[in-house]
């Protein structure tokens, strides 16, 4: 008598959780990927990781010759560089981690025909090595708030949620990029002017309250608005009318696009080899 046929039933919701499993089993890849990517950033760089805290410095100096002696804007009594900075920080962490993000995949290609790894390590690794960029500068910031004697212990506490919500915004905007570049090369010209513009449409040089009011609620649409406000609130308690509600428009934004990142990424992976 013939046997009734198995049936093999494949719950999406099990699919998900081996992935995120995988994730897990590969952290020694994804230590090395982090390993070789800080080495080869700085390979055969006379400063090697001083770099880290010289190219926000310089901006650093551009930004507050430009916006404070040039255009006279306010720094609400906070001392001009260091406002600066601690917008510049968190604003090279995401330009820098998505740049390098979005050609993530078609860099790595000669390991994504040959062996099977969670994809998603690829981008994560690239993130982590602007994060150790971002601590070097970020403790020199902290340094120098000390001195100068700013920052309230009751505020500083949340600077972690914000760079938390940084890390959050990479993650989804690299994996989003990403994905897009290796079915989409247009982004590899699309991305670098993105970077460019959105400089200027993201308070690092300014503050968001020389914002007129009427118009900020557009303005809180761009989701490093929140986090930079965020971390200048928790830094010198900068604040403003309409900071809660950047904050969460940041939150928002960042988690949709984390969710949604992750899902389409995870959508286009079994087509990144025949892609590249």
């Amino acid at each position: 008598m013939d046997k009734d046929p198995s049936i093999l039933i494949i719950d999406p919701k099990n699919i998900q959780k081996e992935y995120l499993k995988d994730l897990f089993r590969y952290k020694e890849l994804f230590y090395f990927f982090c390993w070789r990517d800080t080495l080869v950033r700085y390979k055969q760089a006379i400063f090697g990781i001083a770099w880290a805290l010289i190219r926000p410095i310089l901006h650093m100096l551009v930004f507050t010759l430009v916006f404070s002696k040039v255009a006279k804007l306010s720094s609400n009594n906070v001392n001009y560089p260091l406002f600066v900075l601690a917008g510049m920080l968190p604003w090279q962490l995401f330009s820098n981690a998505i740049m390098d993000c979005s050609n993530s995949i078609i860099n790595n290609s000669h390991l994504i025909t040959k062996t099977y790894f969670p994809r998603m390590l690829i981008p994560g690794a690239q993130i982590i090595v602007h994060f150790t960029d971002f601590c070097v500068g970020t403790t020199v910031l902290l340094l120098a708030l000390i001195f100068m004697g700013y920052g309230s212990l009751l505020s500083i506490i949340f600077f972690p949620i914000f760079i938390a919500l940084t890390l959050i915004l990479c993650l989804g905007c690299g994996l989003w990029l990403s994905a897009l570049t290796v079915k989409y090369r247009d982004f590899k010209f699309i991305v670098p002017f993105l970077i460019q513009f959105g400089v200027f449409v993201s308070p690092v040089g300014y503050g968001t309250f020389s914002i007129p009011e009427k118009y900020q609620i557009f303005y809180f649409a761009n989701p490093m608005v929140g986090i930079i406000d965020g971390c200048r609130w928790s830094l010198f308690g900068i604040t403003y009318p309409g900071i809660a509600y950047s904050i969460l428009f940041s939150i928002v934004i960042n988690l949709s696009l984390l969710i949604t990142g992750f899902r389409y990424f995870r959508k286009m992976e079994t087509s990144f080899a025949d892609g590249i």
